[in-house]
């Protein structure tokens, strides 16, 4: 049996599906992985606090595949990107990713339109 999917915020707001890209530097994946075995219990704690749940990270090759649920991902982003946990956690990140190419005016991240979704 699946586990339930939170469709609304503890206060109550509808819960909106987010998507995005990155690129992994070539030959950082296992490290990569390897941290993501061990995200420290301040990151997850700090992620919830900030309204971000549901976080999965998928890849191929050096693609990955992020996906989360947030009541408004910038708003969320925008509290994280201040955070000292947030920023020890990038700055440990910073060596994996390959420059983001692409970004539309205002994106953090190649941000991916939801077309389809069955519950």
């Amino acid at each position: 049996m699946s586990a339930a999917v939170a469709t609304h915020s503890a206060s109550g707001q509808p819960l909106k599906r987010y998507a995005f890209i990155l690129h992994l530097r070539p030959g950082v994946t296992e490290a990569y992985e390897e941290a993501h075995r061990h995200v420290w219990p301040e990151m997850r704690a700090l992620l919830s606090s900030v309204g971000i749940s549901e976080y999965s990270i998928f890849r191929r090759d050096d693609v990955l595949f992020l996906t989360l649920r947030a009541v408004d991902f910038d708003a969320s982003w925008s509290l994280l990107d201040k955070h000292p946990i947030n920023l020890r956690w990038q700055e440990t990140m910073k060596p994996f990713f390959a420059p983001v190419e692409g970004l539309r005016p205002g994106e953090r991240f190649l941000m991916m339109e939801e077309i389809f979704y069955l519950a």
